[in-house]
């Protein structure tokens, strides 16, 4: 689930402010705050808000649930002064909220409750169970929802347990953990999907029902995907129960086990292996199980870029009154405090497409969004027990668009032989059709009972052509190599806008590729494929050209950026130990900034402390090929980072040990 994972060459386009030169003159980049603003919205004293669910109510007010299992009205949310009205407690951790038909509904640890004013005194008098599951009464077993059908309908998703002795396997202990359960009003229920690990992020998108995991045990990385009847999204705990009659999964544990070993010995934590065979959850859902009802991620969220905990998932249904990006998605994190975007489009009737960065910087962990009468954003947040890179407790904001215009990609769509990108403003044509300005690569993640997956198949593929259509908002480029089931990380990092000279705001789109488009192919000139003298080939990890290889082995990044295998490298000699300015570089450059500070816990434990445990350079590079979440009891375990550079590792636990 956390951790902090990148690529190696992408901080240049993630640093929030760039600098342009131009006459020898430095003009600095607008940053996000120019374009979307973040307003606190105050709380009364002595109320501890740790929103778990937030949903807008007809009258133009806003209702929170918390936690604690307390809701509260909030009138006037947008008048500087609001007022806080307390309409129900005593209910035990709600992580979400819907309003319906003048009652408000919510998501308890064991049951999907209705609560109504039937007196109009602004606080409710009748608590109604709709429906109630089974819970054994572990303290990981979270319930959200609910979110509402256009049938008027409920889905709800239920949490595995974890904390027992293997602490690291997620269970389904009682019926219906690790499941989404479809709820009519009159409280009947049917088991709707499977596999969900965290499902946390839940969401309507056009009427159907989306859901977004957290990265740990069987998930790579945070994701969001659409899910049917009948679905199973990965996470085999949950097949547990799949054998009862009322069970529409067609998936079984055995034929996951028959794939990928679970590695389920309770008293030892299965531990990252590099070169083993391996697959993916595309290669299971399109290739191996083809009639299993497997659902792999419409598009993935990479971790410890786009977040490290997905939450809420919404549709930005403003009709442009927030800004660009009208009907795309916006997704929470709690761990990282940002929201993501997320452009979709169905190809050969199945959906995939691209992920943004949006926005970071809020107070807390953000784990619920909704929208106001005043088409703004209000987001709430929590971090008690499950961290994050805001510092405050708890709290509820709003995002105001500023109306001004960022200078973005708009979408990235699949082309059958790359892709077409469109941007918010027009582009500078001549910087926009040179082909040198683009670097796509793309990688997977593993499909396995580790926690996390480290980046494998990581791939540079050669942009072969560039052109831009007549108004400048869109470019075509043509790309070699595309692969089924990856993502494709495109950075136009040379691009400028045509007004302002302005690089992109967010420089890279993530797209994930399920299905190539059928189509006529690009009609402009293409150049070959160009190579700097100092590189190296790249290996191919999957096959020739847009099929995976269902015995990929994990190819290492160099420090250049290139996947490469090659012998042990010899051992370095020791160094001067980093400046903190040069550490923080290297820790931006490999996004361990986005777990870990200095002196200050966060999703993980502070460098500061880390040292004071006197682990060696060589420990410290086995723990993070091979983390020990035993070692650090409290903080969300740590994934795999087989992808960072050894020599980089040496240099950043020489920094760290500095530090004692």
């Amino acid at each position: 689930m956390r951790s902090f994972i990148q690529f190696t060459f992408t901080i240049s386009g993630l640093l929030a402010a760039s600098l342009l030169s131009a006459q020898d003159t430095l003009a600095v980049q607008p940053t996000e705050d120019a374009y979307y603003r973040i307003i606190k919205i105050p709380v009364p004293e002595g109320v501890v808000l740790e929103v778990g669910g937030l949903c807008n109510l007809p009258n133009g007010n806003i209702a929170a649930s918390t936690r604690r299992g307390d809701v509260w009205v909030i009138e006037n949310p947008a008048s500087g002064q609001p007022n806080y009205r307390h309409f129900a407690s005593g209910l035990h951790e709600i992580l979400g909220l819907a309003y319906k038909d003048g009652s408000l509904y919510c998501a308890q640890r064991g049951e999907l409750t209705k609560l109504t004013d039937r007196n109009g005194d602004g606080i409710a008098d009748r608590y109604e169970t709709v429906y109630a599951w089974p819970i054994s009464g572990h303290y990981h077993e979270y319930s959200f929802g609910p979110k509402i059908l256009p049938d008027g309908s409920f889905m709800v998703t239920a949490n595995v347990s974890f904390g027992a002795s293997d602490w690291w396997s997620g269970k389904s202990v009682v019926p219906w953990r690790g499941w989404t359960m479809h709820i009519t009003p009159d409280g009947k229920m049917e088991p709707w999907a499977a596999g969900m690990r965290s499902p946390c992020g839940i969401g309507m998108v056009n009427g159907e029902f989306f859901y977004g995991d957290n990265q740990g045990d069987w998930m790579g990385s945070g994701f969001v995907t659409q899910v049917s009847k009948g679905d199973f999204t990965g996470h085999p705990a949950s097949l547990n129960w799949a054998d009862r009659p009322e069970s529409p999964v067609k998936m079984r544990k055995e034929l996951v086990f028959k794939q990928v070993d679970p590695r389920d010995d309770p008293k030892k934590k299965p531990e990252y292996l590099a070169n083993e065979p391996m697959t993916t959850i595309y290669e299971m859902a399109h290739t191996t199980y083809t009639d299993r009802q497997i659902k792999s991620p419409a598009v993935w969220l990479p971790h410890g870029v786009l977040g490290v905990s997905t939450s809420e998932i919404i549709t930005d249904d403003s009709e442009g009154a927030f800004g660009p990006f009208a009907g795309q998605l916006l997704v929470g994190d709690q761990g990282m405090s940002k929201i993501a975007r997320v452009f979709l489009e169905k190809v050969n009737g199945e959906y995939q497409g691209a992920s943004f960065d949006f926005h970071s910087g809020f107070r807390s962990g953000v784990l619920r969004m909704c929208w106001g009468a005043d088409q703004t954003m209000y987001i709430g947040g929590t971090n008690r027990g499950w961290g994050s890179t805001g510092k405050e407790p708890y709290g509820l904001e709003r995002l105001i668009w500023t109306g001004q215009m960022p200078f973005e990609m708009k979408a990235v769509r699949a082309m059958p032989d790359g892709f077409e990108i469109e941007f918010t403003q027009p582009v500078n044509i001549t910087t926009a059709e040179n082909v040198d300005n683009y670097t796509v690569v793309s990688n997977n993640y593993k499909y396995h009972p580790v926690y996390g997956s480290p980046i494998v198949g990581y791939k540079e593929n050669a942009v072969r052509g560039a052109k831009a259509s007549s108004d400048g908002l869109r470019v075509r480029i043509v790309v070699d190599s595309l692969r089924l089931g990856y993502i494709h990380s495109i950075k136009p990092e040379g691009v400028r806008s045509a007004s302002g000279d302005l690089s992109l705001l967010h420089g890279i789109g993530y797209y994930t590729l399920n299905q190539i488009p059928s189509g006529p192919k690009a009609d402009f000139p293409l150049v070959a494929v160009k190579r700097k003298k100092n590189d190296v080939p790249t290996v191919d990890a999957g096959t020739a050209a847009n099929t995976p290889d269902n015995q990929m082995k994990e190819a290492r990044p160099t420090a250049a950026g290139m996947a490469v295998k090659a012998p042990a490298p010899a051992p370095v000699k020791p160094k001067q130990v980093l400046t903190n300015n040069e550490a923080q570089t290297l820790l931006l450059k490999h996004t361990c900034s986005a777990c870990h500070k200095a002196n200050e816990r966060s999703v993980g434990p502070a460098y500061s402390e880390v040292a004071k445990r006197k682990y060696s350079t060589a420990q410290i590079v086995e723990l993070v090929y091979n983390p020990k979440p035993e070692h650090w009891p409290g903080y969300t375990p740590m994934a795999p980072m087989a992808q960072v550079p050894k020599k980089d590792i040496e240099k950043i636990a020489g920094w760290i040990n500095s530090l004692r």
